[in-house]
């Protein structure tokens, strides 16, 4: 998911270079969406992942 949220961001970025605002914007929403996705599911994972006593 973080990888996702990367790859948007650099398409965002690139798109804002050669001018398409729409798509720029449009890619840096999903990507925003993507990282607090793998923000909520990495919390989630800390605190609801598989803990083994030693």
């Amino acid at each position: 998911m973080l990888t996702a949220a990367i790859w948007l961001f650099i398409f965002a970025l690139i798109a804002a270079v050669l001018g398409f605002g729409g798509i720029a914007g449009t890619a840096a929403g999903l990507a925003k969406i993507a990282f607090f996705v793998f923000l909520v599911l990495a919390v989630l994972g800390f605190f609801f992942g598989r803990a083994r006593a030693v």
